[in-house]
C-alpha cells in the first residue's frame, strides 16, 4: 500500500511556469470599501507578470458570508488583465475554510494567498513570483519585518505561541509567517492531499516541506474599516491552531503532571524527615488545602486540553464539509475580449 504521493512530475521550470499560470486567492469579509482598489492593483500586477513571464493569471475572491456589499462589488469586477472568479460561501465559515475554498476553485498551477484588507501589498507579488520561477522555490512565504509598533504583551504572546507550537515539531513554523504566501504547482498538489478538516494553513504550508524562502515586508495600514480579529478571537484562533496542528499542549500537560508529582514527592519526603528528626508532626491543613487546590486546578486544565483534542477527533469523524458554496461566477479575459470584438463588429 502506497502511503505517500509523488509530485515530482509537477516540478516547475522557467519554461513551464507560463503554461501553468498563477491563481491569486483572496478571502474577503466585509471589504466592500476597498475591494475595487485592490482589484485594480492586482490587475496591474497581472499585466506586469504577463509582460515579464508570459504568465496567465486569475483571481479567486472568496466571499466568506459578508454582510455588506462585498459580494455585489465582486460580481461587477472586470476581467481586464486576469480572469476573475467569485465564490460566495453560504455563511461565514472562517478564514481557514475560505482559504480551502479558494484552493479548491483555483484553476491555475501555482497559487498565491493574500488577504483582502489591503495590508498585504500587491506590489511585492512580482517578487514572490520571481522566487518561484527564477529561484526555483516551492513555498515563498512572507513575514512582518518587525513588530516594533506592537504592544510588548502582544509580541510576547506571539513569541510564546510559536515557541509552543514548534516544541518538538519536525517541521517548524517560522515565527511571524503569515498567510500571504505563494505555493508552486507541486506544493499546491501536496497541500490538496491533506485530508483533515481542522486545518491550520500556516502549519500545513510549512509541514509539506520543499524549498522555502522568507520575504520580509511592511504591512500597509488599513485604508478602510477596522480589523475583525479581537483579542478574544485571536486567542481562540491560537488555541484552534495549536490543537489542530501540534500535540505540544498534551506534552505540556504531561510534563506539568510530572513536575507536580515530583514536587509532591519531595514535599512528602521533607515532612517525613522533619517528623523523624524532631518528633513533631507538621500542621497539615494549609498545605493540604493548597495542595488539593493546585492539583484540582491542574487536573481541570488537563481535562480541558484533552477535551479540545477529543472535539477535534469528533469533528474529523463526522466528516462534515468545511464550507458550502452558495454562488459561483466566473469571467475570463478571452471571453470578454471576444465579446468586445463582436460588439464592435455589430456596431460597424
Amino acid at each position: 500500500m502506497k502511503l505517500g504521493t509523488d509530485v515530482s512530475g509537477l516540478s516547475t521550470t522557467a519554461a513551464t511556469a507560463a503554461a501553468q499560470g498563477l491563481s491569486i486567492v483572496v478571502p474577503v469579509y466585509n471589504e466592500a470599501a476597498g475591494l475595487a482598489s485592490l482589484h485594480q492593483r492586482l490587475s496591474d500586477q497581472a499585466k506586469a507578470l504577463k509582460d515579464r513571464y508570459r504568465l496567465a493569471c486569475e483571481v479567486v475572491y472568496v466571499d466568506d458570508g459578508s454582510t455588506d456589499a462585498t459580494l455585489a462589488i465582486a460580481r461587477g469586477l472586470a476581467a481586464g488583465t486576469l480572469d476573475v472568479q467569485v465564490v460566495s460561501l453560504s455563511r461565514n465559515f472562517g478564514k481557514e475554510a475560505a482559504l480551502m475554498a479558494g484552493l479548491d476553485h483555483a484553476r491555475r498551477g501555482a497559487v498565491l494567498f493574500m488577504d483582502g484588507d489591503g495590508q498585504h501589498p500587491p506590489d511585492i507579488v512580482e517578487q514572490l513570483v520571481g522566487h518561484w520561477i527564477d529561484g526555483g522555490y516551492d513555498v515563498v512565504y512572507t513575514a512582518k519585518a518587525h513588530r516594533d509598533n506592537e504592544p510588548f504583551l502582544r509580541r510576547l504572546a506571539v513569541h510564546g505561541f510559536y515557541a509552543l507550537i514548534n516544541w518538538g515539531a519536525r517541521q517548524k513554523i517560522p515565527e511571524d509567517a503569515g498567510d500571504f504566501r505563494l505555493l508552486s504547482p507541486r506544493a499546491v498538489a501536496a497541500l490538496r492531499q491533506l485530508p483533515e478538516r481542522n486545518r491550520f494553513f500556516k502549519g500545513l504550508a510549512s509541514w509539506i516541506g520543499f524549498r522555502q524562502i522568507r520575504v520580509d515586508y511592511e504591512p500597509a495600514a488599513r485604508a478602510h474599516g477596522v480589523t475583525t480579529f479581537s483579542p478574544g478571537r485571536l486567542v481562540g484562533l491560537s488555541i484552534e491552531g495549536l490543537t489542530s496542528f501540534s500535540v505540544a499542549p498534551l506534552r505540556f500537560a504531561s510534563l506539568l503532571g510530572v513536575l507536580l508529582a515530583t514536587v509532591a514527592f519531595l514535599f512528602g519526603l521533607s515532612i517525613l524527615w522533619e517528623t523523624w528528626t524532631t518528633g513533631k508532626s507538621v500542621p497539615g491543613y494549609p498545605s493540604l488545602v493548597i495542595g488539593l487546590m493546585t492539583i484540582g486546578g491542574v487536573q481541570l486544565i488537563m481535562i480541558g486540553i484533552v477535551g479540545e483534542y477529543i472535539g477535534k477527533i469528533l469533528s474529523e469523524l463526522k466528516a462534515r464539509p468545511i464550507y458550502f458554496v452558495a454562488e459561483h461566477s466566473e469571467k475570463r479575459v478571452e471571453a470578454e475580449t471576444s465579446a468586445s470584438a463582436g460588439g464592435r463588429t455589430a456596431a460597424e
